[in-house]
């Protein structure tokens, strides 16, 4: 479906302003998908974020500091969230060796698991791209790289 039908805005004032508003309409559909395949693990999009930022520091524990700095969600509250998973046991916080004052986290061993359940999910989390449409997407990434990077 369009998104001309999806919004029910048959015009645009011109292409910049219906590609701004497709981004923002898609990026929503897709993590609303996202939520919806993590909802059964209690799990919000953010708090999947952070587990996976965890695990790719192969169990080495990092500072809140630098989670936040890697979240797809700048503005999420990565103490409240961290919290969060800790009660549940997925993350546990460590005494930074290098200043008392910090705590950093890493992922425990059912966090690594949940994430191992979780990744069998990963198909249906990128339904929408298919092979034929792999060309599409590294144009589509190149561009939005692009655009970023003009700030």
């Amino acid at each position: 479906m369009t998104l001309e039908e999806e919004i029910q805005q048959p015009h645009f004032k011109n292409e910049q302003q219906k590609l701004i508003l497709n981004i923002i309409f898609t990026a929503n559909w897709l993590q609303a998908r996202h939520r919806e395949l993590l909802k059964p693990y209690d799990l919000s999009p953010s708090q999947y974020n952070i587990l996976r930022i965890l695990r790719g520091q192969h169990q080495k524990a990092i500072s809140m500091l630098d989670i936040k700095n890697r979240m797809l969600d700048k503005m999420s509250d990565v103490s409240r969230l961290v919290e969060k998973l800790r009660c549940r046991n997925l993350v546990t916080r460590v005494d930074c060796p290098t200043d008392r004052r910090l705590v950093d986290i890493a992922i425990t061993n059912e966090g690594l698991i949940l994430l191992k359940k979780l990744d069998a999910l990963e198909k249906e989390m990128d339904f929408p791209f298919n092979d034929n449409l792999e060309l599409d997407c590294k144009n589509v990434n190149d561009f939005l790289d692009k655009l970023r990077s003009q700030d």
